[in-house]
């Protein structure tokens, strides 16, 4: 199993880092293609999730996976086809964006062997997901391994501690 280095930022306000940036003009795309196939039905209300979902998985998005249990929160993110090395994520207490980039190389007409390459479907775009936390997570401590083509991500939750408070006696007032 690979573990792979989280670039953690410790403050949710905090969104200089490029990452943030691609993810806003990715949101953009989604929009606009949302729009388009809203428009090709005919501008009929009713499938507005259904056409952003649609957008989102034609775009760019990738099956994923967020599951809370008592102490922490587990994301699972299908990322085939990479490698631990094409793969960044970005943590806040609130979310996760994971961005997986791969360079592709142009293939030549002629395998190795002499046959002719018809048509290839091995093309992949970069792919990003980002992923809310439902309560905050402590950041410092959030872990990710990468093993066949599956990203297993552990956010531990941030635990609030309260001052301990003292019973205190009420007056109470009378007319």
């Amino acid at each position: 199993m690979t573990r792979l280095n989280v670039q953690k930022v410790p403050r949710s306000e905090d969104r200089g880092l490029p990452v943030f940036a691609e993810l806003e003009e990715l949101a953009d795309q989604i929009r606009i293609r949302a729009f388009n196939l809203f428009a090709g039905r005919g501008y009929t209300e009713g499938h507005e999730v259904d056409d952003w979902l649609m957008a989102q998985r034609e775009i760019n998005w990738t099956a994923a996976e967020l599951v809370e249990r008592d102490n922490d929160f587990a994301v699972n993110v299908a990322l085939a086809g990479f490698a631990a090395d094409d793969i960044s994520i970005t943590a806040t207490p609130r979310e996760l964006i994971i961005k997986a980039s791969r360079k592709n190389e142009t293939r030549q007409d002629k395998a190795k062997d002499g046959s002719k390459v018809c048509w290839s479907e091995f093309h992949s775009n970069d792919i990003y997901r980002q992923i809310e936390f439902p309560s905050a997570v402590d950041v410092s401590k959030i872990e990710a391994n990468f093993e066949q083509g599956m990203l297993d991500i552990k956010a531990p939750k941030k635990i609030r501690r309260t001052k301990r408070q003292t019973p205190k006696k009420v007056k109470i007032s009378s007319k």
